[in-house]
């Protein structure tokens, strides 16, 4: 298993941090592992599967 960081992340979804949060809140993202009281970070694999499902509804549409 693999934990992505902020700039990982942000590198993979090119989302902004303020809107990956938004979308975790409304339940439409993985949530964040705390790894720490300063530290969170993302499992890569429930972000690539997020990713999967956004590219299949794209050849969907």
């Amino acid at each position: 298993m693999r934990i992505l960081s902020k700039p990982q992340l942000k590198e993979l979804v090119l989302y902004s941090p303020q809107h990956v949060a938004r979308l975790e809140k409304a339940g439409l993202f993985p949530k964040r592992v705390q790894l720490g009281p300063n530290r969170v970070g993302w499992v890569e694999d429930e972000v690539l599967d997020w990713l999967q499902t956004r590219m299949e509804g794209r050849e969907e549409a």
